[in-house]
């Protein structure tokens, strides 16, 4: 079953992606805040490696888009990374913003009460799928009040090690294009939900993830007129930048 309304999500079914981003600099403590702030129950964020195993919290494998600084992350250290500002670019009021460690933010979303979605991707960098998914791991443990978690991947292989780490933790298969056989490579992780391009969804394969208990969530859509034929057919909720339009 799914928990959507026939108007819209449930307050806890929308996420905010790489936090409130429209109004913050994405995968920041303050775009995380912000999504607090603005109603959200849960945050999507991105996680990668740097050389000396860090683990932080950035969508690219470079710093150059979102810092003041260039390179790649497999080329820096956690003492290069605290010399790099991640909001200056965004605006005056975000300078001296960092990119944060996973640790960082798993606290301050337990103290905010706030859920992650920790969405896991492999860089040409990392070592191995393990060593992503043992330092994913390292930060869950780790975390004295811990927040809600569920991962989220394009890659099967990654959520199936994580589920092989943690059995009851809530899997959710990225996917661009929904393939053929959505049924059987879920079953395959296991996965229970479905995080899928907006531009994907149909009335059928929500009637039918419904039929079968998958939840479905839509990314990454800020104007929610889009997906206004989707909720009564079982949409469960959306991943956006702008949370207040979906909380308002």
């Amino acid at each position: 079953m799914t928990n959507s309304t026939p108007n819209g999500p449930q307050r806890d079914e929308v996420q905010a992606h790489r936090g409130a981003s429209l109004a913050a600099p994405e995968n920041t403590i303050a775009a995380f805040r912000e999504a607090a702030e603005q109603g959200a129950k849960w945050v999507e964020l991105d996680v990668a490696l740097l050389q000396d195993g860090t683990l932080v919290v950035i969508h690219d494998d470079s710093v150059d888009r979102t810092t003041t600084g260039t390179g790649s992350l497999g080329a820096l250290t956690r003492s290069a990374l605290a010399e790099l500002d991640a909001g200056a670019r965004f605006g005056d009021a975000f300078k001296g913003e960092r990119i944060p460690t996973l640790e960082e933010v798993l606290a301050v979303l337990g103290e905010l009460g706030v859920g992650a979605n920790i969405e896991i991707k492999q860089h040409k960098h990392h070592r191995s799928l393990e060593q992503l998914t043992g330092a994913v791991q390292s930060a869950i443990e780790g975390c004295p009040a811990l927040p809600p978690i569920m991962i989220s991947s394009f890659d099967p292989a990654a959520l199936a090690a994580m589920h092989r780490l943690f059995p009851e933790m809530e899997l959710a298969m990225l996917w661009s294009k929904l393939p053929a056989d959505w049924a059987e490579q879920l079953a395959a992780i296991p996965a229970s939900s479905v995080h899928l391009d907006y531009k994907a969804l149909s009335i059928g394969f929500l009637e039918q993830a419904r039929e079968r208990g998958v939840k479905v969530r839509a990314w990454t859509v800020n104007e929610p007129s889009v997906l206004a034929s989707f909720w009564p057919a079982g949409l469960t909720g959306v991943i956006t930048d702008d949370p207040k339009v979906f909380l308002g």
